[in-house]
This record gives C-alpha cells, sequence and structure tokens, in this order.
C-alpha cells in the first residue's frame, strides 16, 4: 500500500512516497497540489516526519460514535455537529504535546482524519467520494475542563499542538479497520471505524454546504468511547489498521 509523507531532511522539507525499506522518494509537491515523483530518494534514517499536510483548516466532528456520545452524557446527533480547530494545533508524529497552564484536564481523543483532495462545495455524498485524497491518524486532544466551562469549544480544541497528525496518508482504507489508544502502553479505545454515526462520504457533504473545503485540508471525524486525562510525561498513541501508529508525549 502506498504512503504518502511530508519530512525534513536537513534545511528542506519535501513530500514524498514513503518505501517499503522507509527510504522516501521525493516529490515536486503534494500529490493533491498536483506534484509528481522525481528521481531523489531520501535514505532511511536520514530525515523527520512531519505531520503529512498542512490544511488551512481542520474540520471536526462530535459525538460520531454511539458509545462517546453515550460516556459524554449526550444525544447521538441526527445531522453532523461540526467545529474548527485551528491549523496551528497540528503537531507531528512523535512531537510534545504541551499542556497548557490554563486547563487542569487534557484528555486524548483518538481520531481517523481525511484529507481533502480538491476544491469541495457542495457536494452530494456521492461527489464527495471524489474529494477524499486519503486518510491518515490524528488525537483530537482536549482541554476537558475548558470545554466544558466554555459555551464553545475553541479555546479547549484549539491550543497550539492540539492536533497530532500523521504519520503518513493512504489512499484507501477498509472501514472494518479498527481504531485504538494506548496511554503508556495501556489500550483505553477501541473500536470499528465502520461504527461512526456518519462516514466521511458524509461528513465531506456536509461541511462543503457549510465552507469551501481545499487541497490538503483535513476533517477529524469524531472518538469513540474510552477518552481520558493526559499528565506530563505519558506516552500517547493511536493506532488505525492500515495506517500505522501515531504516537506522542506530553510535557508540561
Amino acid at each position: 500500500m502506498q504512503t504518502w509523507v511530508r519530512v525534513r531532511a536537513g534545511d528542506q522539507v519535501v513530500y514524498g512516497e514513503l518505501g517499503a525499506d522507509q527510504g522516501v522518494q521525493v516529490w515536486t509537491d503534494a500529490p493533491w497540489w498536483g506534484g509528481t515523483a522525481m528521481a531523489e530518494q531520501l535514505a532511511p534514517g536520514t530525515y523527520q516526519l512531519l505531520a503529512p499536510t498542512l490544511p488551512s483548516k481542520i474540520i471536526a466532528a462530535g459525538r460520531n460514535y454511539v458509545d462517546h456520545a453515550a460516556e459524554m452524557k449526550a444525544t447521538v446527533p441526527v445531522e453532523p455537529v461540526i467545529f474548527l480547530k485551528p491549523p496551528t494545533t497540528v503537531l507531528a508524529p512523535g512531537g510534545e504535546i504541551r499542556y497548557p497552564a490554563q486547563s487542569r484536564r487534557v484528555d486524548y481523543e483518538g481520531e481517523l482524519a481525511v484529507v481533502i483532495g480538491q476544491t469541495a462545495s457542495r457536494l452530494t455524498p456521492e461527489e464527495a467520494v471524489d474529494a477524499i485524497w486519503g486518510y491518515t491518524i490524528a488525537n483530537d486532544v482536549t482541554a476537558r475542563d475548558l470545554q466544558k466551562r466554555d459555551e464553545q469549544w475553541t479555546r479547549s480544541k484549539g491550543f497550539d499542538t492540539f492536533c497530532p497528525l500523521g504519520p503518513g496518508i493512504v489512499r484507501e482504507l477498509s472501514f472494518q479497520a479498527e481504531i485504538e489508544t494506548y496511554l503508556n502502553g495501556q489500550r483505553k479505545q477501541a473500536a470499528l471505524l465502520q461504527d461512526m454515526v456518519f462516514k466521511p462520504p458524509v461528513l465531506v457533504s456536509y461541511i462543503s454546504q457549510v465552507m469551501t473545503l481545499l487541497p490538503g485540508d483535513v476533517i477529524l471525524t469524531g472518538t469513540p468511547a474510552g477518552i481520558g486525562p493526559l499528565q506530563p510525561g505519558d506516552a500517547v498513541e493511536v493506532r488505525i489498521t492500515g495506517l500505522g501508529t501515531l504516537a506522542n508525549r506530553v510535557v508540561a
């Protein structure tokens, strides 16, 4: 399965295709911006993984798993509940989630992320299928106490480093795949992607009725039950079958 990554090699930041040997074939640009493969290859160990896309915006779906809605003592929505995370929340695989001084309760939320591949506005769900370029992993880190205190979610979801993203993007994904979140090696979340209330084409279509989606934009598809608190020093991993593992640590 082909995996696309964004990496830093010395002073150079490039998009590329990850090989089976963990080498990277460099591309002229992101493939969703029309990039093409180059002859240049980066050998394993000579680059640092970055977040695989730099979105103009991140749109997230809330309460998109029935069991998560239940644990939040909330109803299952009849249409998608969406909110924004600023692009400054994006964090690379292996990067440090910074625990904000304003919060006393910061939670992990493992999620599947959709990457948009074309300008998308007012699409039907059927049209939205073609607007999805691929899939990656995200952690919708949330200051839970601030979420409950504020009347909207911007602050609780919007701190710098609150959207770890990666490690790479794949074009196709089975929705029989499992999503899991591990905290310090202990499994805390587990669900099948097919358990989502609203599947990715429905989310893309719904959001595109509100705002124009641009290539490279990211949609977070919601988290299953099992959310819980992070502490400085913790290691958190989100795993999705076929996508690999997104691993980050928490710092004060």
